[in-house]
């Protein structure tokens, strides 16, 4: 069995900013490894910046919890989708995320297709 190590075991993620952001603004997934302000009840939230940034700058989120993984996906993912397990270990899009959140383990950080590995921060 191989091992496997957190892609980043911390209490705070490194990101994008596809719009400009505020420090201590709420941020949600807006695309592939990027962030903007969240909206109303987003379902892709992933936590808080730690500093202005630009359009396109890089910023820090701070985040409840940080374990960031990148698994094998199957179907297609795509970036701030709520994701769950999938068969034979790998992590799906999760069809009706409303009344199935107990089955939750996570939000894309990125899109994957066909199985591809996929970059995703736990929610629990």
């Amino acid at each position: 069995m191989a091992d496997y190590t957190f892609v980043n075991p911390g209490k705070e993620i490194t990101s994008t900013a596809s719009a400009a952001i505020t420090g201590g603004q709420c941020v949600s997934v807006s695309g592939n490894n990027t962030v903007a302000p969240s909206g109303a009840a987003s379902s892709s939230y992933i936590g808080v910046a730690a500093h202005d940034a630009a359009s396109g700058a890089r910023v820090t989120v701070h985040t409840e919890t940080a374990r960031v993984h990148r698994t094998a996906s199957t179907g297609t993912v795509v970036a701030g989708d709520i994701l769950t397990t999938g068969a034979l270990g790998v992590v799906a899009t999760l069809a009706t995320p409303g009344s199935a959140m107990h089955q939750a383990v996570g939000v894309a950080l990125e899109g994957a297709t066909g199985g591809a590995l996929v970059r995703w921060k736990t929610l629990r």
